[in-house]
């Protein structure tokens, strides 16, 4: 089904580029429907109390995964990222099951859970090698992080006969896909102007 998102009164040649985005974004979700994805292992994690569970076991009772890779509280831009979900987990559980993984302590995550109030699930994997499998570690030293620092994005999975498949990975950054707080600033006449995220307004 065809996205309408342009107004008939808008600039023709934003229009334009509107109805480019649209068709885009129609190519990408067809591209990434049709990916085969690997099979990787069951990892272990610790739930809100400390306790081993299997990523089998984050499921749930679905069958597919969205797992999104938080750097901790440190990074305001994350800290907005997961504001954002706050909203929609509960209805994308509906569809999919939905967590939020960090290389913190348990008794981090429920603290920032808590100041935040956030309602989803998060997962430990400090014990584990999943972060670095999946690509969501540094491997390498920049401007503005180090080797072994995390970084911040989203993975889907699918369980089938018994093995897990990670199906899609993509990172986050201003801009991009998973946090519409961006897309709302942009439309201003002043567009973003400069602004960055702050742990309370």
């Amino acid at each position: 089904m065809p996205l309408i998102i342009s107004h008939p009164e808008t600039n023709p040649k934003i229009r334009e580029v509107e109805d480019e985005i649209a068709a885009k974004k129609e190519q990408l979700a067809e591209l990434i429907a049709n990916e085969k994805g690997r099979i990787i292992p069951d990892y272990t994690f610790q739930d809100k109390n400390g306790n081993d569970i299997l990523l089998s076991d984050i499921f749930g009772d679905k069958e597919e995964l969205i797992i999104v890779f938080y750097m901790g509280i440190h990074c305001k831009y994350c800290t907005l990222w997961g504001d954002n979900y706050n909203g929609i987990a509960k209805p994308l559980s509906d569809r999919a099951s939905f967590v939020v993984v960090s290389n913190e302590t348990p008794q981090q995550q429920q603290k920032i859970r808590k100041d935040r109030g956030w309602t989803f699930d998060m997962f430990s994997r400090k014990d584990n090698s999943f972060g670095e499998d999946l690509g969501y570690v540094r491997k390498s030293e920049d401007d503005c992080s180090k080797k072994g620092d995390p970084m911040p994005g989203v993975a889907s999975f699918r369980k089938k006969e018994n093995e897990i498949y990670v199906h899609h990975r993509s990172y986050f950054g201003p801009g991009d896909n998973y946090c519409n707080m961006w897309d709302f600033v942009s439309i201003l006449p002043k567009g973003v102007n400069n602004w960055q995220p702050k742990y309370t307004y």
